[in-house]
């Protein structure tokens, strides 16, 4: 194996997005573009563990000299590394890589267990079959040619270049990539609507790798406050979507967090003795639609989540809408939800839901955005706001904001510009468009409105003049469209499964 170094200090932020997408690279061919989060990540974090510690190490050994002890000098170190366990230890292991790596990883585990529980995820290092011995080894030199510690890179300029890995391997995993990455323009807007304050507490059920909550704290950052208030909540059902979120929030220089591995629905992990904990903000992208989600055990939900009825079996959606407005705190609880338009007109069970939580009154706004916003859809979304005490001029009232031409054109997903969510934000918070003409429509309608459309929430019904035909003819391509993705992975969910049993087709 070729080892290189690159002098500390002397990386831009292009070169060390450019070294980090060279460690992917590494693996094409042996691994699918979609799994390269599963390799590349953990091998990024073990490396800043391990160089985070050499630089701790110097400086007890600068301030204590000939008098350092183990004991003291573990109270430097954000993380124990147990003795062979180090970067060093694996580079310079020319056989069995794979193997060593494993051990390394799991003995760091161990020894952190509060802090590092299954950060590492589940990948077979050891497995050559998978992994080649040459493209380990390729990938451990991409990254050994870097230095990651603080003095060579600032949080700010690592959790931009881990961003950057996230927003790359979006690109390359396609439609697959909804699981664990929102992207970041939609991610801004929806936490600068819901404006996070010192102290608050903030939680994402659905936390994927964690982008809501890190916009969090750079939004609070970028107002002036102390990030270092707010209490970061986070459940992911993945496994490796959970240690990537987890590893997500240290490389941006957070410690105070609790991200935990579960089912929100059948198991939900934040929690106040036997109820749900309460937060100040609870902000989500939800996987859409999701099927056998486990509405057979929400008749009779211990946490109360289901005060409006419970979803349909086969769709997920007002499940999530339900858990996150029950865990609000009372007064200062605000909710921001992405979801489908779907969840604005269709009827049975989710319209009687849906008449429910707008008779509480706590709906504050809905915001269709732009579509081909995400990679993991292409069907227009929206953005749900719940309020536990909304403002005295909005009772009783909804705001809906018609924000689907605010968009620049990409090659591959539309994006929204930084003045997009400007005049997005502006728009909502003052229920004005500042912008004029600018693309964007807004109205403030009564509840006798809503009553008299059946509390529809269809945006074209209140804003636009369309007739209700034109109306119904937008609601079924959208259902339609819906129903085409819900099929599309039953059917590839079926072709695993059948995979599995041997069959061959």
């Amino acid at each position: 194996m070729t080892l290189s170094t690159t002098e500390p200090g002397h990386l831009s932020q292009r070169q060390l997005e450019s070294t980090l997408w060279s460690a992917a690279n590494a693996l094409r061919g042996p691994v699918d573009p979609g799994d390269f989060k599963a390799y590349v990540f953990p091998v990024m974090f073990f490396k800043w563990i391990s160089d985070s510690w050499d630089h701790e190490h110097a400086r007890a050994v600068e301030d204590f000299g000939d008098a350092l002890t183990d004991e003291i000098e573990a109270d430097y170190h954000t993380f124990a590394i147990p003795d062979g366990c180090h970067w060093t230890d694996v580079i310079e292991t020319v056989q069995q890589t794979g193997a060593k790596l494993d051990a390394a990883l799991q003995r760091i585990q161990q020894a952190n267990p509060d802090a590092l529980a299954g950060v590492f995820g589940d990948v077979q290092w050891a497995n050559q079959e998978r992994l080649p011995q040459s493209s380990l080894a390729a990938l451990l030199n991409s990254f050994h040619s870097v230095r990651l510690d603080p003095d060579s890179v600032n949080g700010d300029m690592l959790g931009s270049a881990y961003e950057y890995l996230l927003r790359e391997f979006a690109e390359a995993s396609g439609k697959k990539a909804g699981e664990f990455f929102t992207p970041r323009h939609v991610v801004h807007l929806l936490v600068k609507i819901l404006d996070p304050k010192p102290g608050d507490t903030i939680a994402d059920p659905a936390c994927g790798s964690g982008g809501m909550l890190v916009e969090t704290v750079t939004a609070l950052k970028d107002a002036g406050g102390d990030p270092r208030t707010l209490r970061l909540h986070g459940q992911e059902i993945n496994l490796t979507t959970s240690a990537i979120a987890k590893m997500n929030l240290y490389l941006h220089g957070l410690k105070d967090f609790k991200v935990v591995r579960g089912d929100t629905f059948r198991e939900p992990k934040l929690l106040d003795g036997d109820g749900l904990q309460k937060f100040d903000v609870v902000i989500a992208n939800p996987p859409f639609s999701l099927q056998n989600w486990g509405a057979e055990g929400w008749a009779n939900d211990p946490y109360d989540r289901a005060v409006c009825g419970v979803p349909p079996a086969k769709n997920g959606d007002y499940a999530w809408i339900q858990h996150m407005v029950a865990s609000m705190k009372d007064d200062t609880g605000r909710v921001g939800v992405v979801m489908p338009h779907g969840v604005l007109f269709r009827g049975g069970k989710e319209g009687a839901i849906r008449e429910c939580l707008i008779r509480k009154d706590q709906l504050e706004a809905v915001i269709g955005l732009p579509n081909n916003l995400f990679y993991s859809t292409s069907i227009p979304v929206c953005l749900l706001i719940f309020r536990k005490s909304k403002p005295a001029e909005r009772r009783d009232k909804v705001l809906f904001i018609d924000a689907s031409k605010r968009f620049v054109a990409g090659k591959n997903q539309n994006v929204m510009s930084d003045e997009d969510i400007e005049v997005i934000d502006a728009a909502y918070k003052q229920g004005t468009d500042i912008d004029g003409d600018g693309g964007l429509s807004l109205r403030l309608i009564g509840m006798e409105e809503l009553e008299e459309y059946g509390f529809d929430l269809n945006i074209g019904r209140y804003i636009k003049s369309e007739t209700i035909a034109v109306v119904s003819v937008e609601e079924a391509l959208i259902a339609y469209q819906e129903s085409r993705e819900q099929l599309a992975a039953a059917e590839a969910a079926l072709a695993d499964k059948l995979k599995a049993a041997g069959f061959d087709f």
